[in-house]
């Protein structure tokens, strides 16, 4: 079941950010010297009282940005329309939305529009508004600027709800009328079929192919970057087994995100990678793999999802006997955290190998519910300490006792060990390899937990 999605939506300044580091548990840094896997963010999960749920951080509208202006007066047309933008696409896409005021400026020209856009577009749904709207007076750190609080009321959003998203002052009973209005989900239907998402920055060619993959002109292909803003799901056969094939808008690095629609449509792509069992990383040949490319493969391995890389427009390159050979190094030296995965050369324009597409998508597939077991664990991690004990750093020497696979998709091993505070990143990888060797789980990528055996 899809989590629910809050939105924070407001003018600039008035902490959206602050409160986002909030609410998703900042510092978001991963600990981890996989490229890619600490990154600015634009959504990130959140929990509450046993409640999980997304949250969006729309980012404060720079009335400047890109202009080459001087900063536009809070009143002004171009500045009020950025906001109307934002404010609808979170109506769209939104369960709920935190509209974020401030305590120390107090209610301006802004605020009202931003109010007004809320209540115009909000639908009724079983007799209540959706999205429900809370509206957040945060800065109020003072019990004067608390005291001023009532003049929100004005705004026509109901109990405003003062906090501080700096000190955490108040955000306890906001998360509780939050997840109080949070609308009930509907039950999903059972979808047994293998869902393959098409991913990569913009104009790599993922309509392209997923219009060779279903054989018809299903989505608009275009040379306009950007053309496909929503995730779109396909469901075909494939040799008498169900495939659901999800095409996401490109992603763009963060600053190249263009306020409203395209910051959702990331997160749209986002949400794919979330219900995707296999991702399908496209990259273009005539520009090579790019930080971008690696930026987006953090974000697959992240959750875990196995991949095929896909270098597309091949037919565009110029080619020797060693150039597939040196763009494979390439990519295996950009993509060293990723080192399982599988590389296709494809032109979705000539079809050229689009028909090995599928077959490897699906291989991978497999390899993400394979077992193993507990007896070749076992005889891996024993030869694996035979060969290579864990280093000592504190005097003492992590000992693994014995482990067993818990569970596939993706598969994951839980070691029971002496205490797991002694296993660096480094030997665990180390332990990796072994098992691949046994069993390589092309394309997957693997999780090892260890755990103190009492």
């Amino acid at each position: 079941m899809p989590k629910p999605v809050v939105a924070l939506v407001g003018r600039p300044n008035v902490g959206k950010s602050t409160l986002f580091n909030r609410l998703v548990g900042e510092p978001l840094a991963i600990v981890d010297d996989t490229p890619g896997t600490t990154r600015d963010r634009l959504f990130g999960e959140a929990e509450w009282n046993g409640i999980a749920f997304d949250v969006i951080d729309t980012g404060g509208i720079d009335p400047a940005a890109g202009r080459g202006k001087e900063p536009l007066s809070i009143g002004s047309a171009d500045f009020i329309s950025e906001i109307r933008l934002q404010a609808e696409i979170a109506i769209q896409e939104a369960d709920a939305i935190l509209f974020i005021t401030d305590a120390i400026s107090g209610v301006t020209p802004a605020d009202r529009e931003v109010a007004q856009i809320l209540r115009r577009n909000q639908k009724i749904v079983d007799g209540k508004p959706h999205p429900p709207v809370l509206l957040v007076v945060n800065k109020a750190d003072s019990a004067q600027l608390r005291g001023d609080v009532p003049e929100f009321y004005e705004l026509g959003m109901d109990e405003p709800y003062p906090i501080s998203s700096l000190h955490g002052t108040g955000t306890g009973d906001l998360l509780d009328a939050l997840v109080a209005a949070f609308p009930a989900q509907p039950e999903e239907e059972e979808d047994e079929s293998v869902k393959i998402a098409l991913v990569g920055k913009p104009n790599v060619g993922k309509s392209s192919l997923l219009n060779r993959l279903i054989g018809e002109e299903r989505a608009i292909v275009s040379p306009i970057p950007g053309t496909t803003r929503d995730a779109i799901d396909t469901r075909i056969e494939y040799e008498g087994l169900p495939l659901t094939l999800i095409d996401t808008a490109g992603i763009r690095r963060r600053g190249k995100i263009e306020p409203g629609v395209e910051k959702y449509s990331v997160i749209r792509t986002m949400r794919a990678l979330e219900r995707c069992d296999v991702a399908l990383l496209m990259i273009d040949a005539t520009t090579g793999i790019t930080a971008q490319d690696t930026h987006i493969a953090g974000y697959i391995l992240e959750n875990f999802k196995s991949t095929v890389v896909l270098v597309n427009k091949w037919d565009a390159v110029e080619k020797d006997t060693y150039t597939m050979q040196q763009f494979t190094e390439r990519i295996r030296q950009e993509l060293n955290f990723m080192p399982y995965v599988p590389i296709l050369f494809i032109s979705a324009k000539t079809g050229q190998r689009v028909d090995q597409v599928l077959p490897l998508a699906l291989r991978v597939q497999e390899e993400r519910l394979a077992r193993l077991t507990t007896g070749q664990i076992n005889r891996i991690l024993q030869d694996a300490q035979e060969k290579h004990s864990a280093t000592s750093r504190t005097g003492r020497a992590l000992h693994i006792y014995y482990g067993t696979q818990v569970r596939s998709d993706p598969p994951t091993f839980l070691i029971f060990v002496n205490d797991p505070k002694l296993g660096h990143f480094t030997y665990l990888r180390f332990l990796e390899n072994r098992i691949r060797e046994e069993y390589p789980f092309t394309g997957t990528p693997i999780r090892l937990v260890l755990k103190a055996r009492r």
